[in-house]
């Protein structure tokens, strides 16, 4: 029986490698925010950019 419940024990080295698993995981989450983020920056200064080039008079491209 001994055994038996030996199986059902995690060993520290299992321990570690999912406190680093779920580190790496926390990690990956805030990069991927944070990608996010600075994706949203650039697309909105790419579309200032855009209608600053354009003027005051621009129409949409289908407009006419």
């Amino acid at each position: 029986m001994a055994k038996a419940l030996f199986g059902h024990v995690v060993a520290p080295r299992d321990l570690r490698i999912a406190e680093e698993i779920a580190s790496l995981r926390s990690r990956v989450a805030r990069l991927e925010s944070e990608n996010a983020t600075l994706r949203a920056e650039r697309d909105a200064v790419i579309a200032r950019e855009l209608l600053s080039m354009a003027g005051a008079d621009a129409e949409p491209a289908l407009a006419r």
